[in-house]
């Protein structure tokens, strides 16, 4: 199957001033430390902990991410490349949450609120239209690699089984009132976790992924199932999926409990 080749879009208009004032926001802190650094040293250093890190580190995160959500766009899609473009060897970077064998009989399970869990097989997702996409990967340690991954949209899915609203309907990007906020996801040994926020799960370009350069994925790779989300680095892209869950507050992340930033948007 060929690469999808969505066009695209413009940008949507952002306000000048809106983009200035986040700005203002994530650099102030930055901008006060150089213009007093002894004091402003000692004041992070006794500074509580927000998350894992030093609260004054953390609310700059927080208002970067404010940043990126002001120029984010479901019409806004990463680059894509021709398929013959892609590495064939990908990179394997971080063995957390897989480094036991893959479970004889995995399944994904789906927590729905005032339901009981959905249990899914490979098959199951695979019933869904295949997508690929052949972009490039970026890892939050400086590397990147062109990547083809073939599986099915989130979107498409959380449409399918209706999740991801809080009425039990398909969700919509629209009606904004009626998703739940993030969606989290774990690995079936609970080792790995990650939360995403919605609008970035229900992106075109996010998949379900169960195959790498045209063949099922292996463990090294999160076989038999894992995300590939193109607008965040690569720690967001959790591999061997076990869980999925959906939540207006945000889920546990590995990354971001260790000091990460947790929207890590491109």
């Amino acid at each position: 199957m060929s690469q999808s080749t969505e066009p695209k879009l413009p940008e949507s208009d952002i306000p000048e001033s809106v983009v200035r004032r986040k700005l203002l926001q994530s650099f102030g802190l930055f901008a006060l430390a150089a213009a007093v650094p002894v004091g402003v040293y000692e004041w992070i250093t006794h500074s509580p902990k927000l998350r894992g890190i030093k609260k004054p580190f953390r609310q700059v995160l927080d208002a970067n991410e404010q940043v990126a959500r002001t120029y984010f766009s479901n019409t806004n899609l990463v680059r894509t490349f021709p398929v013959e473009e892609a590495e064939k060897k990908a990179r394997v970077n971080g063995y957390d949450g897989i480094r036991t064998p893959v479970p004889e009989d995995w399944k994904l399970q789906i927590d729905r609120p005032n339901a009981e869990p959905l249990m899914l097989t490979i098959d199951d997702i695979k019933a869904l239209p295949k997508h690929e996409i052949v972009y490039e990967f970026k890892c939050i340690e400086g590397w990147s690699q062109v990547q083809h991954w073939g599986g099915a949209r989130l979107s498409d899915f959380l449409e399918h089984y209706k999740l991801g609203s809080k009425s039990g309907n398909a969700p919509t990007p629209d009606n904004t009132d009626d998703l739940f906020k993030y969606v989290g996801m774990e690995t079936p040994d609970k080792g790995y976790y990650v939360g995403i926020d919605i609008e970035s799960a229900m992106h075109p370009q996010t998949l379900l992924a169960y195959e790498l350069n045209g063949q099922p994925i292996n463990a090294p790779h999160g076989a038999p199932l894992r995300l590939i989300i193109p607008v965040k680095y690569g720690v967001k892209n959790l591999k061997r999926i076990g869980r999925m869950f959906f939540s207006d507050q945000r889920p546990p992340d590995f990354w971001a409990e260790r000091g990460y930033d947790y929207y890590v948007g491109l």
